[in-house]
């Protein structure tokens, strides 16, 4: 038996979730199972195509919603699940009982564990730090903004290196967890090497972001395309501007020009909109609380002015 385990590619909580989710499918499902895994990632265009879904068992965690019939397991936890109205009737009128999805889940992580205990009696204490921390990654529940940014704890130190290393090692990355606990893993060798040189660029981002960012009525931007980042520690604009509430940044890679649309956990004044739904308008999504747009590379005039469309709405009405 071959599981094709398709996840959040780059998002320390779409790794954590193919972690659990091969750990409970083995336990639980087919010990003998041999687990070969692939990245998703929001781009333009078309998510999914039938080549994708090649195991004699096919899931996806923490992304979108496939209708395809080769879907045999789907956990999920966005706002943003489904692509159309189809989708989600599609994933409604499913009577597998493999199929799950609770927008009210900080991590997909969490789900899938609560699910894996709940519905199929599977629970591992080991894995408590890995839920644990992809909770508090993706929910954002930091003690404050300094802590994602200086990164001195070991998992955070693993979340850089999944946020901007290559697929390859990604997957050796979920593998390990699948079967060693998280602090092992993290402190490796393996990992530490990576993470070094990542620091020193995470350094040189962050002082570049605090050069370009510019602060204005709740919301801080910043435009990282000519520097040719193609990321960025999404904590960073509330570290060098605590007062914001917002922030809107534009990056391109070699796949996609993205917009970046955040909300400051630290802000003195409450989040007013929902960032998913705003993002959800121009092809994109997330969650409440953050969300993002995803463009074509040669579209970056394009998602500039949807940048500034977006960051005209949050600051609308605001006041000091």
């Amino acid at each position: 038996m071959r599981l094709r385990l398709l996840y959040h590619g780059h998002c320390f909580d779409g790794v954590a979730s193919a972690a659990v989710f091969t750990r409970f499918y083995l336990a639980r499902v087919d010990a003998r199972a041999s687990v070969a895994y692939a990245p998703l990632l929001h781009t333009a265009g078309a998510l999914f195509d039938e080549g994708m879904f090649d195991g004699d068992e096919n899931a996806i965690v923490d992304f979108k919603y496939s209708p395809s019939e080769r879907l045999t397991w789907w956990f999920d936890h966005h706002q943003s699940a489904f692509l159309s109205p189809q989708d989600e009737a599609h994933f409604r009128a499913d009577s597998t009982g493999k199929k799950f999805w609770d927008p009210e889940s900080k991590s997909c992580t969490e789900f899938i564990a609560r699910v894996a205990e709940e519905g199929f009696g599977f629970s591992d204490p080991s894995l408590a730090p890995l839920i644990g921390w992809a909770h508090t990654i993706d929910g954002a529940f930091y003690e404050s903004a300094a802590q994602p940014v200086e990164l001195r704890e070991p998992a955070l130190q693993l979340m850089q290196v999944i946020e901007n290393v290559d697929d390859e090692f990604i997957e050796w990355v979920i593998g390990e967890l699948a079967r060693h606990p998280l602090d092992e893993v993290a402190t490796g060798e393996e990992v530490q090497r990576r993470f070094r040189p990542l620091l020193a660029r995470h350094r040189e981002t962050l002082e570049t972001v605090r050069r370009k960012a510019a602060y204005e009525r709740g919301a801080v931007t910043f435009d990282l395309v000519d520097e040719g980042l193609e990321g960025f520690n999404k904590f960073i604009p509330y570290y060098v501007h605590p007062e914001t509430t917002y922030s809107v940044a534009v990056t391109r890679g070699a796949y996609r020009t993205k917009i970046s649309v955040g909300s400051n956990p630290f802000s003195p004044r409450p989040r007013r909109h929902n960032i998913a739904s705003i993002c959800e308008r121009y092809g994109g999504g997330g969650h409440a609380v953050v969300g993002a747009v995803s463009f074509k590379p040669d579209e970056v005039e394009r998602a500039r002015r949807v940048a500034g469309e977006i960051l005209a709405e949050l600051r609308e009405g605001f006041e000091e």
